[in-house]
């Protein structure tokens, strides 16, 4: 059977660690394959809810195999901390598998995080947020972006089997020492306290020790799986505007977060994910700076944020909030390859008297339904705007899709033939009994 991916088609935070839980049971081996902790996936399962930032999300369910692949950076010290609150909640972590691919975060990525802000036009230093021409990019400040970095750079790069080796502690020196420097040269307070390459040896000596049982060759057994007929679910983090290649760049993460990143990052050959299902909110949503053409600055966007609780997950910043942007969709959906979608958060529109879908831009005054793909042109885009009528009925009970208003049928179909996809599964709250799955062929 080929594989089955999910991923987010707008700027994360599309509720994929919903449909990756509800779908997980169909399957044999669930696969993370890029980022790292900056990405939050919120599970509720009955009146239990979990925050995973790290982990699969389909280690919820039992007999699954759950596996962190090469193309993730790896906080061991996070690992460890959901391994831990997960055995004390009685979820059974055993089969849990990380790459020795896997490249791992160390102090010096941290602090790189913390120095390497770029003073915005006011002359104010915001920590963990780096900066081009005076806007936030959007970094959360866990050391992703700069282990992606040294992982490029080679020279300092760290992967996690690199940390069973017998040369671990001269090369933790090696690099700690460079690191320090260049560090050192950052820090305009002067106030730099170096790194102890020493300390920083015992506590990943211990992390390795910890983790010991679940590292493997990942790419082995994941190639094996597969070609032996396993079910396999891949599971995407952020969102494929956030593509580091082939979104809104420079706002973006430091991995291939659309559908064209789950080979690379899994380690998995291309003709292996022939379903991929797009998870998008029925509305727009993004944090950190960067261009987003439907955004509401306004009572309409606090309303969207209040219903839809839209504070990250990791950081509890309040996401900017806006209408649907179909134009964005259609760009990430045929960039992913997506054969459905799946229509998450449709509950959060209940008792809005209109609602509208962004279906092309204005630039220069001429418009176009093309995605820019520089960032300044997306700067410039006004949304032009297709109204639909809303609904007041809520619809967090529903269970079926006949019983959603018509108006959300409406809504939903313009959406499907927008982007270019059937709707696959509609969701109208955390809830696993909240799901509807209109296609049972999607997975």
């Amino acid at each position: 059977m080929a594989g089955v991916c999910v991923i987010g088609l707008q700027w994360g935070d599309e509720a994929k660690g919903k449909i990756v839980d509800l779908l997980t049971p169909r399957h044999d081996l669930v696969v993370r394959y890029q980022g790292g902790a900056n990405a939050g996936h919120t599970v509720v399962v009955g009146d239990e809810v979990y925050k995973l930032s790290l982990l699969p999300s389909g280690i919820l369910t039992p007999g699954v195999t759950s596996l962190i692949a090469g193309g993730v950076v790896l906080n061991p010290a996070k690992a460890i901390e959901e391994l831990d609150e997960l055995a004390g909640r009685n979820v059974d972590c055993s089969g849990l598998r990380m790459s020795d691919r896997a490249h791992v975060i160390f102090p010096w990525h941290f602090a790189e995080d913390r120095l390497m802000d770029h003073v915005s036009g006011d002359g104010e230093r915001g920590e963990g947020e780096e900066r081009t021409e005076g806007e936030k990019i959007g970094t959360t400040g866990r050391g992703i972006g700069p282990c992606y970095r040294d992982k490029v750079g080679r020279t300092y790069a760290v992967r996690l089997g690199d940390l069973y080796r017998p040369n671990l502690k001269q090369r933790i020196e090696h690099i700690a020492a460079a690191k320090n420097k260049s560090l050192a040269a950052l820090d305009d307070s002067g106030q730099f306290e170096p790194l102890d390459p020493q300390a920083i040896y015992n506590q990943y000596a211990a992390f390795a020790e910890r983790l010991k049982a679940h590292v493997c060759d990942a790419t082995e057994l994941l190639l094996t799986a597969l070609e032996s007929g396993k079910r396999v679910l891949f599971e995407g983090a952020q969102g494929a505007l956030l593509d580091v290649d082939h979104g809104t760049y420079p706002y973006v993460t430091s991995s291939n977060s659309s559908g064209v990143g789950v080979c690379n990052g899994a380690g998995a050959p291309p003709q292996q994910v022939q379903k991929v299902i797009g998870v998008v909110k029925a509305y727009s949503t993004r944090v950190g700076g960067g261009p987003f053409p439907t955004e509401q600055d306004n009572a309409t966007g606090q309303y969207l944020r209040d219903r839809g609780n839209e504070y990250g997950t990791v950081t509890r910043r309040p996401r900017r909030c806006g209408w649907l942007d179909a134009v964005a969709l259609r760009y990430t959906a045929r960039l992913s390859g997506v054969t459905s979608i799946a229509v998450m958060l449709v509950d959060v529109l209940s008792g809005l008297d209109e609602l509208k879908i962004c279906t092309a831009y204005e630039i220069n005054g001429k418009q176009t339904k093309v995605f820019p793909s520089h960032v300044d042109d997306l700067r410039q885009a006004k949304a032009v705007y297709e109204t639909l009528p809303g609904w007041k009925e809520e619809v967090t009970h529903c269970t079926s899709y006949d019983q959603l208003p018509k108006n959300a049928h409406a809504y939903l179909d313009r959406i499907a033939e927008l982007v270019g996809a059937p709707v696959g599964l509609v969701s109208v709250g955390p809830g696993r009994a909240q799901t509807m799955i209109l296609d049972e062929s999607i997975a």
